[in-house]
């Protein structure tokens, strides 16, 4: 791996990432919140709509692992920088777009850009830092996904409710480009290079295909219900209130996020791990109850915001355990397996919500995460984990 220091603080390389990470999550949060004003100007059910979320993450879970292939060995600023551009096209294309299909085709291009940027935000992240605090250098920039929450998707949806959802993905658009302008102040990066044969063979480990297995049901498990939730807290919470329910959420997923990284450095990613999908199982098992008042809904927003929150920084830290000759591939199928849950999760939903009502979208949910945690729980334990890493496969030349 080589990497050429600038005279830039590391802090502010993270930053940067961070802005990154915020403006890809405010994308691809704000449109749960904005659901049935797109619906309504797209001529589309809700349900209709809410595949609009699972073209972007179908598109970024096959896009990312194939962008990793074929880059293998370039300059990461390259990637992050492109990759902002083509979200930057993506985004006004749905600025644009007075079809359906158009919007979603302009996702699907916004989802490569985003594939592009994201999974080697996380990359430059763990590559710039020591082990000892690789989980803090990896929350700084899952913060942005978070504060993504807490800030890009209520004034978004306050935004689009004053000014229309076109004007929401415009001003994420100009938000891209002030971050592709700041691509210049990171490093140079360049890391091994691997060919798509071995980039497969990563994904067939064992322990590697666990963590990937863990992060699929998990996400699904949190978009099963997040993707609908306006609809599911329509009762008590509409318009601007509903805002407030997406900032506690968000909320939750700073402080889960913030307090992940430390305690992943402290007690290792198996334990946090497990405190997190236990905790969004205990969330999405109550959510009917929950969402019959205000102050219930808000509560229960807060409390499965901290849990999700803590999902992912352990679960990178173990990729770059398990896989420290091909970080890279680790985390962009990572990334992909993000995706995928994702996909899964707003289709399972639509389907549930559909057939069976709201009542039931919650504990479909709380399944799934029970489902990851008993993957998680029946994983190589650490010393194993160590113990691939050692004598993992060197990386191709």
């Amino acid at each position: 791996m080589t990497i050429r220091r600038s005279s830039n603080d590391r802090l502010g390389v993270l930053l940067v990432l961070a802005v990154g990470t915020f403006t890809v999550g405010t994308d691809g949060f704000v449109l749960n919140g904005l659901l049935p004003t797109i619906a309504a100007d797209l001529h589309v059910t809700e349900s209709v709509a809410g595949q609009l979320t699972t073209v972007f993450a179908l598109t970024y879970a096959i896009a990312s692992p194939l962008i990793a292939a074929f880059t293998g060995g370039w300059d990461r600023r390259w990637l992050l920088a492109g990759g902002m551009a083509l979200f930057t096209v993506g985004m006004a294309g749905q600025a644009l777009g007075t079809s359906f299909a158009v919007v979603a085709v302009a996702r699907l291009l916004a989802a490569i850009g985003a594939a592009a940027f994201q999974s080697n935000a996380y990359v430059l992240a763990g590559a710039l830092s020591s082990e000892a605090r690789r989980g803090r250098a990896l929350a700084t920039v899952a913060a942005g996904m978070s504060v993504s929450m807490v800030l890009g998707v209520p004034i978004g949806v306050l935004a689009g409710t004053w000014f229309g959802w076109r004007a929401v993905m415009w001003g994420i658009g100009v938000v891209a480009v002030v971050v592709a302008a700041l691509i210049p102040v990171i490093p140079e990066v360049r890391l091994p290079a691997a060919g798509l044969r071995a980039r497969l063979e990563v994904v067939g480990r064992r322990p590697i295909a666990r963590v990937l297995l863990v992060t699929i049901f998990g996400t699904l498990a949190g978009f099963t219900v997040f993707v609908y939730l306006p609809v599911l807290v329509a009762p008590v919470a509409t318009g601007a209130v509903l805002s407030w329910v997406l900032v506690g959420s968000g909320l939750g997923q700073v402080i889960g996020t913030t307090v992940t990284g430390r305690a992943t450095d402290r007690f290792g990613p198996a334990r946090v791990l497990a405190l997190s999908l236990a905790g969004i199982a205990a969330g999405l098992a109550v959510l009917d109850l929950a969402v019959r008042s205000l102050p219930g809904a808000l509560l229960l927003a807060l409390f499965s915001g901290v849990f999700s929150g803590m999902l992912m920084v352990p679960q990178q830290h173990r990729l770059f355990m398990l896989a420290p000759d091909a970080p890279t591939v680790a985390l962009g199928l990572n990334g992909s397996a993000i995706y995928v849950g994702g996909a899964l999760g707003s289709a399972l939903g639509g389907v549930v919500l559909a057939a069976a009502g709201p009542a039931w979208v919650g504990p479909v949910g709380a399944l799934a995460a029970v489902a990851a945690l008993g993957v998680a729980l029946r994983r190589a334990s650490p010393t194993t984990s160590l113990r691939s890493a050692r004598t993992a496969t060197p990386p191709a030349r």
